[in-house]
Protein backbone atom coordinates (compact mmCIF):
# COMPACT_ATOMS: atom_id res chain seq x y z
CA UNK A 1 0.00 0.00 0.00
CA UNK A 2 1.28 3.35 -1.29
CA UNK A 3 2.00 5.84 1.48
CA UNK A 4 0.96 9.36 1.85
CA UNK A 5 2.48 12.02 4.19
CA UNK A 6 0.71 14.68 5.12
CA UNK A 7 2.82 17.28 7.22
CA UNK A 8 0.80 19.92 9.16
CA UNK A 9 -2.04 19.39 11.01
CA UNK A 10 -4.74 22.12 10.88
CA UNK A 11 -7.39 22.19 8.59
CA UNK A 12 -5.50 21.69 5.45
CA UNK A 13 -3.54 18.82 6.52
CA UNK A 14 -6.59 16.85 8.44
CA UNK A 15 -8.92 16.95 5.46
CA UNK A 16 -6.08 15.64 3.54
CA UNK A 17 -4.96 12.34 5.34
CA UNK A 18 -9.29 11.63 5.77
CA UNK A 19 -9.04 11.85 2.04
CA UNK A 20 -5.69 9.93 1.38
CA UNK A 21 -7.18 7.39 3.61
CA UNK A 22 -10.69 6.80 1.46
CA UNK A 23 -8.73 6.62 -1.30
CA UNK A 24 -6.95 3.62 0.30
CA UNK A 25 -3.65 5.17 0.97
CA UNK A 26 -1.51 4.14 4.06
CA UNK A 27 -1.33 7.76 5.76
CA UNK A 28 1.31 9.13 8.55
CA UNK A 29 -0.03 12.82 9.28
CA UNK A 30 3.25 14.52 10.70
CA UNK A 31 3.13 17.97 12.97
CA UNK A 32 6.46 19.29 14.41
CA UNK A 33 4.05 20.80 16.91
CA UNK A 34 1.01 19.95 18.95
CA UNK A 35 -2.18 19.20 17.37
CA UNK A 36 -5.13 21.54 17.92
CA UNK A 37 -8.53 19.94 18.16
CA UNK A 38 -10.63 18.98 17.36
CA UNK A 39 -8.15 17.44 14.92
CA UNK A 40 -6.50 15.75 17.08
CA UNK A 41 -9.77 13.78 18.45
CA UNK A 42 -11.35 13.26 14.83
CA UNK A 43 -7.69 11.10 13.44
CA UNK A 44 -8.06 9.25 16.94
CA UNK A 45 -11.56 8.48 16.24
CA UNK A 46 -10.79 7.58 12.19
CA UNK A 47 -7.78 6.01 12.85
CA UNK A 48 -5.54 7.40 10.82
CA UNK A 49 -1.83 7.85 12.29
CA UNK A 50 -0.38 10.58 13.06
CA UNK A 51 2.98 11.95 15.46
CA UNK A 52 3.11 15.34 16.80
CA UNK A 53 6.19 17.41 18.54
CA UNK A 54 8.40 15.51 15.65
CA UNK A 55 8.92 14.19 11.91
CA UNK A 56 9.90 11.00 11.81
CA UNK A 57 12.22 11.37 8.77
CA UNK A 58 12.59 7.41 8.17
CA UNK A 59 9.36 6.98 8.01
CA UNK A 60 8.23 10.49 5.94
CA UNK A 61 11.12 9.87 3.38
CA UNK A 62 9.40 6.27 2.24
CA UNK A 63 6.35 8.17 1.14
CA UNK A 64 4.95 8.26 -2.80
CA UNK A 65 3.96 12.19 -2.55
CA UNK A 66 3.77 14.60 0.67
CA UNK A 67 0.85 16.82 0.76
CA UNK A 68 2.69 19.90 2.87
CA UNK A 69 0.00 22.56 4.52
CA UNK A 70 0.57 26.16 3.28
CA UNK A 71 1.76 27.54 6.92
CA UNK A 72 5.36 25.20 6.48
CA UNK A 73 8.32 27.44 4.80
CA UNK A 74 9.98 25.38 2.27
CA UNK A 75 13.26 25.86 3.83
CA UNK A 76 12.72 24.16 7.08
CA UNK A 77 14.69 20.62 7.42
CA UNK A 78 11.86 17.97 6.69
CA UNK A 79 10.77 19.77 3.56
CA UNK A 80 14.62 20.23 2.22
CA UNK A 81 14.92 15.84 3.31
CA UNK A 82 11.77 15.73 0.82
CA UNK A 83 12.83 17.15 -1.90
CA UNK A 84 16.30 15.68 -2.09
CA UNK A 85 15.22 12.63 -2.02
CA UNK A 86 13.03 13.75 -5.14
CA UNK A 87 9.14 12.85 -3.71
CA UNK A 88 6.29 15.30 -5.17
CA UNK A 89 5.64 17.84 -2.77
CA UNK A 90 2.00 18.99 -3.51
CA UNK A 91 -0.96 21.32 -1.80
CA UNK A 92 -3.85 20.12 -0.55
CA UNK A 93 -5.80 21.31 -3.31
CA UNK A 94 -3.58 19.95 -5.93
CA UNK A 95 -4.40 16.65 -3.88
CA UNK A 96 -8.13 17.77 -3.61
CA UNK A 97 -8.52 18.41 -7.27
CA UNK A 98 -7.31 14.60 -8.83
CA UNK A 99 -10.45 13.67 -7.22
CA UNK A 100 -13.32 16.27 -8.20
CA UNK A 101 -16.91 14.88 -9.47
CA UNK A 102 -16.98 15.21 -13.05
CA UNK A 103 -20.21 17.98 -12.86
CA UNK A 104 -17.73 19.98 -10.66
CA UNK A 105 -16.13 23.20 -12.01
CA UNK A 106 -14.41 25.78 -9.83
CA UNK A 107 -14.22 29.07 -9.49
CA UNK A 108 -10.39 30.38 -7.84
CA UNK A 109 -9.64 33.65 -6.54
CA UNK A 110 -6.18 34.73 -5.60
CA UNK A 111 -4.41 38.06 -5.02
CA UNK A 112 -2.41 39.84 -2.15
CA UNK A 113 -5.65 41.86 -1.13
CA UNK A 114 -9.64 41.20 -1.29
CA UNK A 115 -9.71 37.60 -1.43
CA UNK A 116 -11.85 37.04 1.33
CA UNK A 117 -14.52 39.56 0.68
CA UNK A 118 -14.31 38.39 -3.12
CA UNK A 119 -14.47 34.79 -1.96
CA UNK A 120 -17.49 35.39 -0.15
CA UNK A 121 -19.30 37.92 -2.50
CA UNK A 122 -18.90 35.39 -5.25
CA UNK A 123 -19.98 32.51 -2.84
CA UNK A 124 -23.47 34.33 -1.99
CA UNK A 125 -24.48 35.27 -5.43
CA UNK A 126 -24.19 31.67 -7.05
CA UNK A 127 -26.13 30.28 -3.79
CA UNK A 128 -28.90 33.33 -4.26
CA UNK A 129 -28.97 31.95 -7.79
CA UNK A 130 -29.66 28.66 -6.74
CA UNK A 131 -26.15 26.87 -7.67
CA UNK A 132 -24.92 24.35 -5.18
CA UNK A 133 -22.06 26.13 -4.56
CA UNK A 134 -19.49 25.27 -1.77
CA UNK A 135 -16.62 27.66 -0.38
CA UNK A 136 -12.98 26.08 0.05
CA UNK A 137 -9.12 26.57 0.23
CA UNK A 138 -8.05 29.30 2.26
CA UNK A 139 -11.56 30.47 3.69
CA UNK A 140 -14.45 27.66 4.98
CA UNK A 141 -13.69 23.86 5.38
CA UNK A 142 -10.90 22.20 3.67
CA UNK A 143 -11.16 21.74 -0.10
CA UNK A 144 -9.70 17.84 0.46
CA UNK A 145 -12.22 16.94 3.71
CA UNK A 146 -15.42 17.64 1.39
CA UNK A 147 -14.55 15.76 -1.39
CA UNK A 148 -13.60 13.01 0.94
CA UNK A 149 -16.88 13.46 3.02
CA UNK A 150 -19.33 14.51 0.47
CA UNK A 151 -20.20 11.38 -2.58
CA UNK A 152 -19.04 11.90 -6.08
CA UNK A 153 -23.03 12.30 -6.65
CA UNK A 154 -23.84 14.72 -4.73
CA UNK A 155 -20.74 17.19 -4.55
CA UNK A 156 -21.45 20.96 -5.75
CA UNK A 157 -21.73 22.45 -9.35
CA UNK A 158 -19.05 24.94 -7.98
CA UNK A 159 -16.35 25.15 -5.32
CA UNK A 160 -15.63 28.71 -4.87
CA UNK A 161 -11.95 28.11 -4.08
CA UNK A 162 -9.82 31.05 -2.29
CA UNK A 163 -6.41 30.48 -3.12
CA UNK A 164 -2.74 31.92 -1.07
CA UNK A 165 0.34 31.98 -2.84
CA UNK A 166 1.92 28.79 -0.27
CA UNK A 167 -1.58 26.83 -1.55
CA UNK A 168 -0.49 27.67 -5.65
CA UNK A 169 3.42 26.74 -4.93
CA UNK A 170 1.92 23.25 -4.58
CA UNK A 171 -0.14 23.29 -7.34
CA UNK A 172 0.65 21.67 -10.67
CA UNK A 173 -2.22 19.75 -12.54
CA UNK A 174 -4.80 21.64 -10.89
CA UNK A 175 -6.99 23.45 -13.14
CA UNK A 176 -9.90 26.94 -12.20
CA UNK A 177 -12.44 26.72 -14.68
CA UNK A 178 -12.43 30.77 -13.85
CA UNK A 179 -9.33 32.42 -12.26
CA UNK A 180 -9.11 35.77 -11.09
CA UNK A 181 -5.84 37.32 -9.78
CA UNK A 182 -7.40 40.73 -7.97
CA UNK A 183 -4.09 41.89 -7.12
CA UNK A 184 -0.23 41.99 -6.58
CA UNK A 185 1.59 44.16 -3.87
CA UNK A 186 4.04 43.29 -1.78
CA UNK A 187 3.25 40.37 1.24
CA UNK A 188 5.20 37.56 2.40
CA UNK A 189 7.95 38.27 1.12
CA UNK A 190 10.42 36.54 3.58
CA UNK A 191 9.09 33.78 2.05
CA UNK A 192 10.14 34.53 -1.62
CA UNK A 193 13.94 35.53 -0.51
CA UNK A 194 12.35 39.51 -0.81
CA UNK A 195 12.14 39.14 -4.13
CA UNK A 196 8.46 40.41 -5.73
CA UNK A 197 9.12 38.53 -9.24
CA UNK A 198 8.99 35.37 -7.09
CA UNK A 199 5.94 36.46 -5.60
CA UNK A 200 4.32 37.33 -8.60
CA UNK A 201 4.91 33.89 -9.95
CA UNK A 202 3.59 32.44 -7.48
CA UNK A 203 0.11 34.53 -8.00
CA UNK A 204 0.21 33.63 -11.57
CA UNK A 205 0.23 29.70 -11.24
CA UNK A 206 -3.19 30.26 -11.10
CA UNK A 207 -3.33 30.71 -14.94
CA UNK A 208 -2.09 27.11 -15.38
CA UNK A 209 -3.47 24.34 -16.97
CA UNK A 210 -6.23 27.02 -17.98
CA UNK A 211 -8.30 26.05 -21.69
CA UNK A 212 -10.11 28.02 -23.94
CA UNK A 213 -13.38 27.27 -22.33
CA UNK A 214 -12.10 28.94 -19.09
CA UNK A 215 -11.96 32.55 -18.10
CA UNK A 216 -8.91 34.58 -16.89
CA UNK A 217 -10.12 37.81 -14.57
CA UNK A 218 -7.05 40.29 -14.10
CA UNK A 219 -6.77 43.85 -12.24
CA UNK A 220 -6.04 46.16 -15.56
CA UNK A 221 -4.45 48.40 -13.05
CA UNK A 222 -2.00 46.35 -11.24
CA UNK A 223 1.11 47.08 -12.19
CA UNK A 224 2.60 44.17 -10.78
CA UNK A 225 0.19 42.40 -12.52
CA UNK A 226 0.19 44.01 -16.36
CA UNK A 227 4.33 44.00 -15.97
CA UNK A 228 4.01 40.13 -15.89
CA UNK A 229 1.34 39.70 -17.94
CA UNK A 230 3.32 39.69 -21.43
CA UNK A 231 5.31 36.60 -20.00
CA UNK A 232 1.72 34.96 -19.85
CA UNK A 233 -0.74 35.89 -22.57
CA UNK A 234 1.35 33.86 -24.99
CA UNK A 235 0.63 30.18 -23.54
CA UNK A 236 -2.83 31.78 -21.99
CA UNK A 237 -5.99 29.59 -23.96
CA UNK A 238 -8.64 31.18 -21.82
CA UNK A 239 -10.85 33.97 -22.14
CA UNK A 240 -9.34 37.11 -20.73
CA UNK A 241 -10.98 40.03 -18.77
CA UNK A 242 -9.79 43.20 -17.31
CA UNK A 243 -11.40 44.51 -14.36
CA UNK A 244 -10.75 48.82 -13.62
CA UNK A 245 -11.64 51.35 -11.11
CA UNK A 246 -9.78 54.31 -12.17
CA UNK A 247 -10.04 54.08 -16.12
CA UNK A 248 -12.47 54.84 -17.98
CA UNK A 249 -12.92 51.77 -20.74
CA UNK A 250 -14.94 50.26 -23.30
CA UNK A 251 -13.91 46.90 -22.68
CA UNK A 252 -13.78 44.06 -19.75
CA UNK A 253 -15.80 45.44 -16.11
CA UNK A 254 -15.12 48.94 -14.76
CA UNK A 255 -16.62 51.93 -12.53
CA UNK A 256 -17.95 54.88 -13.92
CA UNK A 257 -17.45 57.18 -11.62
CA UNK A 258 -18.78 59.96 -13.05
CA UNK A 259 -22.18 58.15 -12.93
CA UNK A 260 -21.33 56.14 -9.94
CA UNK A 261 -22.27 52.81 -11.65
CA UNK A 262 -20.64 49.36 -11.85
CA UNK A 263 -20.51 48.31 -15.93
CA UNK A 264 -19.75 44.63 -17.29
CA UNK A 265 -21.66 44.78 -20.60
CA UNK A 266 -25.48 44.88 -20.09
CA UNK A 267 -24.61 44.45 -16.32
CA UNK A 268 -25.00 48.38 -14.46
CA UNK A 269 -25.34 48.68 -11.35
CA UNK A 270 -25.29 52.17 -8.79
CA UNK A 271 -22.44 52.09 -6.51
CA UNK A 272 -24.57 53.64 -3.90
CA UNK A 273 -26.43 50.60 -3.34
CA UNK A 274 -23.60 48.20 -2.43
CA UNK A 275 -23.40 47.94 1.51
CA UNK A 276 -19.95 47.30 1.18
CA UNK A 277 -18.04 50.82 0.72
CA UNK A 278 -14.82 51.82 -0.76
CA UNK A 279 -12.61 52.02 -3.86
CA UNK A 280 -11.49 48.32 -3.14
CA UNK A 281 -14.69 46.72 -2.70
CA UNK A 282 -16.00 48.55 -5.79
CA UNK A 283 -12.68 46.63 -7.72
CA UNK A 284 -13.76 43.32 -5.50
CA UNK A 285 -17.23 43.79 -6.91
CA UNK A 286 -15.91 43.78 -10.33
CA UNK A 287 -14.55 40.81 -10.58
CA UNK A 288 -17.61 39.14 -8.33
CA UNK A 289 -19.94 40.30 -11.72
CA UNK A 290 -17.21 38.87 -14.38
CA UNK A 291 -16.94 35.30 -12.72
CA UNK A 292 -20.45 35.02 -11.85
CA UNK A 293 -21.83 36.47 -15.37
CA UNK A 294 -19.33 33.55 -16.97
CA UNK A 295 -21.03 31.00 -14.58
CA UNK A 296 -24.45 31.89 -16.18
CA UNK A 297 -25.78 33.83 -13.10
CA UNK A 298 -28.67 36.35 -14.41
CA UNK A 299 -27.94 40.23 -13.47
CA UNK A 300 -30.67 40.43 -11.25
CA UNK A 301 -29.71 38.40 -8.88
CA UNK A 302 -26.22 39.59 -8.67
CA UNK A 303 -27.38 43.14 -8.07
CA UNK A 304 -29.83 41.84 -5.27
CA UNK A 305 -27.19 40.37 -3.20
CA UNK A 306 -24.82 43.89 -3.85
CA UNK A 307 -27.79 44.98 -2.06
CA UNK A 308 -27.77 42.63 1.09
CA UNK A 309 -23.91 41.92 1.27
CA UNK A 310 -22.58 43.51 4.26
CA UNK A 311 -18.71 42.13 4.02
CA UNK A 312 -16.70 39.50 5.88
CA UNK A 313 -15.49 39.11 9.52
CA UNK A 314 -11.90 40.58 10.67
CA UNK A 315 -11.83 42.79 7.57
CA UNK A 316 -12.72 46.89 8.83
CA UNK A 317 -15.76 45.28 10.95
CA UNK A 318 -17.20 47.45 13.46
CA UNK A 319 -17.21 46.43 16.86
CA UNK A 320 -18.29 49.10 19.24
CA UNK A 321 -18.17 52.31 20.70
CA UNK A 322 -16.88 52.94 23.93
CA UNK A 323 -16.81 56.61 25.16
CA UNK A 324 -18.00 57.85 22.03
CA UNK A 325 -14.84 55.97 20.73
CA UNK A 326 -15.61 53.86 17.70
CA UNK A 327 -13.22 50.45 17.50
CA UNK A 328 -12.99 48.86 14.15
CA UNK A 329 -11.17 45.45 13.70
CA UNK A 330 -9.10 44.51 10.48
CA UNK A 331 -7.07 42.12 11.74
CA UNK A 332 -7.11 40.35 8.39
CA UNK A 333 -5.05 43.70 7.10
CA UNK A 334 -1.65 41.62 7.14
CA UNK A 335 0.45 43.42 4.50
CA UNK A 336 0.73 47.01 3.97
CA UNK A 337 -1.62 47.57 0.91
CA UNK A 338 -4.66 46.43 2.92
CA UNK A 339 -3.65 48.94 5.39
CA UNK A 340 -3.62 51.63 2.75
CA UNK A 341 -7.00 50.87 1.97
CA UNK A 342 -8.30 50.85 5.74
CA UNK A 343 -6.51 54.28 6.71
CA UNK A 344 -8.05 55.45 3.07
CA UNK A 345 -11.70 54.76 4.47
CA UNK A 346 -11.40 56.47 7.92
CA UNK A 347 -13.23 59.88 8.05
CA UNK A 348 -12.34 60.47 12.17
CA UNK A 349 -9.19 61.10 13.90
CA UNK A 350 -7.53 57.33 14.37
CA UNK A 351 -5.35 55.85 16.70
CA UNK A 352 -3.60 52.78 14.65
CA UNK A 353 -3.22 49.74 16.10
CA UNK A 354 -0.60 48.23 14.15
CA UNK A 355 2.16 45.29 14.45
CA UNK A 356 3.21 41.64 14.59
CA UNK A 357 5.71 39.39 12.36
CA UNK A 358 7.11 41.64 10.26
CA UNK A 359 7.18 40.33 6.85
CA UNK A 360 9.48 42.40 5.25
CA UNK A 361 7.02 45.34 4.57
CA UNK A 362 8.03 49.03 3.57
CA UNK A 363 5.77 51.64 5.22
CA UNK A 364 6.76 54.36 3.37
CA UNK A 365 3.49 54.05 0.84
CA UNK A 366 1.22 54.67 3.93
CA UNK A 367 3.43 58.61 5.46
CA UNK A 368 0.86 60.47 3.44
CA UNK A 369 -2.55 58.46 4.82
CA UNK A 370 -1.02 58.33 8.29
CA UNK A 371 0.16 61.97 8.42
CA UNK A 372 -3.58 62.87 7.21
CA UNK A 373 -5.89 60.53 9.29
CA UNK A 374 -3.87 59.14 12.19
CA UNK A 375 -3.05 60.96 15.38
CA UNK A 376 -1.31 58.31 17.22
CA UNK A 377 0.26 54.83 16.28
CA UNK A 378 0.09 51.57 18.82
CA UNK A 379 2.84 49.20 18.33
CA UNK A 380 1.57 45.85 19.45
CA UNK A 381 4.16 43.20 19.16
CA UNK A 382 7.26 41.23 20.27
CA UNK A 383 9.43 43.07 17.98
CA UNK A 384 8.16 46.65 16.88
CA UNK A 385 11.48 48.15 16.53
CA UNK A 386 10.88 48.99 12.40
CA UNK A 387 7.18 50.17 13.29
CA UNK A 388 9.08 52.71 15.95
CA UNK A 389 11.62 53.49 13.87
CA UNK A 390 9.28 54.25 10.57
CA UNK A 391 7.02 56.49 12.17
CA UNK A 392 8.69 57.94 15.24
CA UNK A 393 8.54 62.29 14.61
CA UNK A 394 5.19 61.66 12.45
CA UNK A 395 2.74 60.84 14.95
CA UNK A 396 3.27 60.12 18.69
CA UNK A 397 4.29 55.98 19.14
CA UNK A 398 3.22 53.88 21.70
CA UNK A 399 5.41 50.82 22.05
CA UNK A 400 3.52 47.85 23.67
CA UNK A 401 3.67 44.12 23.72
CA UNK A 402 0.36 42.53 24.28
CA UNK A 403 -3.55 43.68 23.40
CA UNK A 404 -4.32 44.82 27.02
CA UNK A 405 -1.18 47.38 27.33
CA UNK A 406 -1.89 48.30 23.37
CA UNK A 407 -5.68 48.76 24.25
CA UNK A 408 -4.53 50.53 27.52
CA UNK A 409 -2.55 52.97 25.09
CA UNK A 410 -5.41 53.95 22.85
CA UNK A 411 -7.64 54.83 25.87
CA UNK A 412 -4.85 57.19 26.51
CA UNK A 413 -4.61 58.16 23.19
CA UNK A 414 -8.05 58.36 21.64
CA UNK A 415 -10.81 60.86 22.81
CA UNK A 416 -14.81 60.94 22.06
CA UNK A 417 -15.37 61.42 18.11
CA UNK A 418 -12.10 59.36 17.40
CA UNK A 419 -11.36 55.67 15.67
CA UNK A 420 -9.66 53.33 16.65
CA UNK A 421 -8.29 50.94 13.89
CA UNK A 422 -6.83 47.30 14.60
CA UNK A 423 -4.95 46.73 10.93
CA UNK A 424 -1.76 45.30 12.06
CA UNK A 425 -0.07 45.20 8.21
CA UNK A 426 1.96 42.02 9.85
CA UNK A 427 1.11 38.31 10.29
CA UNK A 428 -0.44 37.52 14.19
CA UNK A 429 2.25 34.43 15.06
CA UNK A 430 4.12 36.51 17.79
CA UNK A 431 0.92 36.80 19.91
CA UNK A 432 -1.93 34.98 18.51
CA UNK A 433 -2.57 31.86 16.61
CA UNK A 434 -3.65 33.33 13.83
CA UNK A 435 -5.24 36.53 12.30
CA UNK A 436 -8.77 35.49 13.35
CA UNK A 437 -7.48 34.76 17.05
CA UNK A 438 -5.93 38.46 17.19
CA UNK A 439 -9.71 39.66 16.18
CA UNK A 440 -11.75 37.62 17.86
CA UNK A 441 -9.56 38.65 21.28
CA UNK A 442 -9.87 42.30 20.23
CA UNK A 443 -13.54 42.28 19.86
CA UNK A 444 -13.39 40.37 23.37
CA UNK A 445 -12.11 42.84 24.82
CA UNK A 446 -13.28 45.64 23.49
CA UNK A 447 -16.43 44.54 24.47
CA UNK A 448 -15.79 43.51 27.99
CA UNK A 449 -14.61 47.45 28.19
CA UNK A 450 -18.22 48.47 27.14
CA UNK A 451 -19.78 46.29 29.66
Amino acid sequence: MALAVILGGGESGYGSAVLAASKGYEVLLSDSGKLREPYRSRLAEKGIPFEEERHTLEKILEAEFVVKSPGIPENVPVVRAVREKGIPVISEIEFAGRYLAPHTRTVCITGSNGKTTTTTLIHEIMRAAGLRAELAGNIGRSLALQVAEIPQGEQPDWYVIELSSFQLDGMYDFRANIALLLNITPDHLDRYDHKMENYAASKFRITQNLRPADLFVYNGEDPETLGRLPQVLPHLQAEKVAFRVKEVSSEGAWYDAAAGMLRYGDFNFPVSEMRIKGLHNIANALAAVVACRKAGVPGAVIAKTFRSFGGVEHRLEPVATVGGVEYINDSKATNVDSVWYALQAMTRPTVWIAGGTDKGNDYAVLMPLVREHVKALVCMGVDNAKLVRSFTGVVPVYDTASLEDALAACREAAEPGDTVLLSPACASFDLFRNYEDRGDRFKEAVKAMKE
